[in-house]
This record gives structure tokens, sequence and C-alpha cells, in this order.
């Protein structure tokens, strides 16, 4: 329906707006620096926000010119350039928080600060049997328990500096699907590895945020072997390496990160932090939680 038609019936009041350079592609974004309309095709992700095809150019030619400085550089989360929505990372915040909680919670009722324990870290953790007898939530309540002081400090560093960026540019909503999505997804790749073996951790959960910048990166820079590639393959390896870590969870969750921007991208058909969230966008993640979750029953079934 055109802008005067939709006028007269009453049905909106705002003038619909088309790409300058596509005049055929309707749409809601604007250039950052001069105002007019463009598309998800002429778009260029910066630092403050959508360029033109236009104005890109003196972006780009910045970024280069601030990269050059006299220190060394070293791999940051931060790197690809990402629109930030100015939510001041609230979600990340709160759910640092959550874990941290949680964390002295466990520690007054286990055995001290490095040695967590007592009811709620029995009740919340992942274990096969358990999830078998019908504790469900033990899927997600086990990626807000941490066994050490060093286990909550690593997650919670690494949360911080790949969920903030992340959240900035998909915003919360979005965000937020992803971590629980992830950490469900992490829960079930933990009991597919190691159904008898007790796990706790947000790895999971932090591997999907991980798998969404894999994403994101992508889209902006056009890279997959970027940044996010380099963490990935880096904490993976890791991961493998070391005993006593469930690579089955960080598998598990970079799997649900990775699908559930996509399907907030629509699978490469729209953008995937200015896509509608509709049902369209929302039935990836939702699939991907609900069949984590069947999986999981699915592995221990008959260990209660």
């Amino acid at each position: 329906m055109d802008a005067h038609a939709a006028t007269l019936a009453g049905m909106s009041t705002v003038e619909t707006r088309y790409c300058y350079r596509h005049p055929d592609r309707e749409t809601g974004l604007s250039c950052s620096e001069c105002g007019r309309p463009i598309c998800e095709d002429c778009m260029t992700v910066a630092p403050v926000g959508l360029r033109c095809p236009e104005h890109a150019g003196a972006s780009r030619r910045t970024s280069v010119r601030a990269s050059r400085g006299g220190v060394a550089a070293r791999p940051s989360l931060r790197a690809p350039a990402l629109p930030m929505r100015r939510t001041t990372a609230l979600v990340t915040r709160i759910l640092i928080g959550l874990n941290v909680a949680v964390y002295l919670v466990t520690v007054v009722q286990g055995g001290g600060i490095n040695s967590p324990g007592g009811s709620l870290f029995d009740k919340w953790l992942l274990y096969g049997p358990y999830v078998a007898r019908g504790d469900w939530w033990r899927l997600i309540t086990a990626a807000f328990l941490h066994e050490g002081i060093l286990h909550i400090g690593f997650n919670m560093l690494a949360l911080w500096f790949v969920g903030a960026p992340v959240e900035e540019y998909l915003g919360r909503v979005r965000y937020l699907l992803v971590y629980l999505v992830s950490g469900l997804a992490g829960s079930a790749g933990a009991l597919f590895q190691s159904p008898h073996v007790p796990t706790v951790g947000a790895s999971g959960a932090i591997f999907g945020i991980l798998g969404a910048l894999l994403v994101i990166e992508y889209q902006v820079t056009g890279r997959l072997m970027g940044t996010a590639m380099t963490w990935i393959v880096l904490n993976l390896a890791i991961s493998f390496a070391v005993p006593g870590i469930s690579w089955g969870g960080h598998v598990g969750g970079l799997i649900a990160g990775i699908l559930c921007t996509l399907g907030f991208a629509r699978f490469g058909r729209g953008h995937p932090a200015y896509s509608p969230l509709g049902v369209a966008t929302l039935s990836i993640p939702v699939l991907v939680g609900v069949l984590s979750v069947v999986a999981a029953y699915w592995r221990v079934r008959g260990m209660a």
C-alpha cells in the first residue's frame, strides 16, 4: 500500500520513505551523517551509526588513521565497527550481577571462596540422572553456577568483553534471547558429551555470544576469519586440550548463538539488529531452544 492510500485508510500518518539509491525499496534506515534514507544493501555500519555510500569512505579513513598508533595492536573483541544502541550493556551487567550473587550464595553455603557448594549448588547443577527424573530447570540454572573463583572470574570477564558490544549491537531483547537459548543448547551439548558428570558454568552461553559476534562481524566486514573466529578457534582448542572442560557445552552454545543470530538476520536477507521481531524472526531462537530441551531429555532418558 502506498503512502497516500495508507493515510486515507487511517492506518498510518507516517510518510513512507524509500532508499535514495533504490527508489523501489521501502526503508526505515537513514544515514547518520546526512539523514538520507538508505536500504540494507546501501548502508555501511560505523561506530557512530549507519552511513550512506557517499559518507562511508570518510568513516573508513578515520578508522584507518586511528588504528595507526604507537602501541602494538592486540586482539580486541570490539574490533568490528558496531553501531552502538547506547543501552549501556544493561543486560550484560545484570547477568554478571546474577552470576556473582549466585556464586556468593554458594560460597556461603559451601566450603569457602574457592569451594562453592550447599543446597542451591546441589539443586541447580547439571547432572543427567537428575534431569531425567524431571529437574528440567537444571538446563538453565547450571549456567549460573561456577566451581571456583578463577572459573567465575574468567567467565565474567569474557562475558563483559564479548557481551557488551554484542548487546549494544543487537539490542537487549535479541541479546538476552541469544544468551538464554545458548545456555540451554550448552547444557544439551554437555549432556551429550558426559551425562554422568556434574557440569556447571556460563561458558555455553558465552560461546553463544561469541557465535553471535561471528555472524555480526561477517555482516559488518565481509570477513569470516576475523577477531571473533580467532577467539572461537583459540577457546575451542583449549576446550579440547584441557581435561575437565565441557567442550560439548561450548560447541552446543556456539552453534545456538550462530543459528539465533542468523535467524534474526533472516539468513542473510535482513539485518540482525534491525529486522522486526516477528514470528519469522523469533522462530529460529524458539526452535533452537525447544530442540535443545528435547535433545537433552532424549540423551538422558532412562537414567533416573
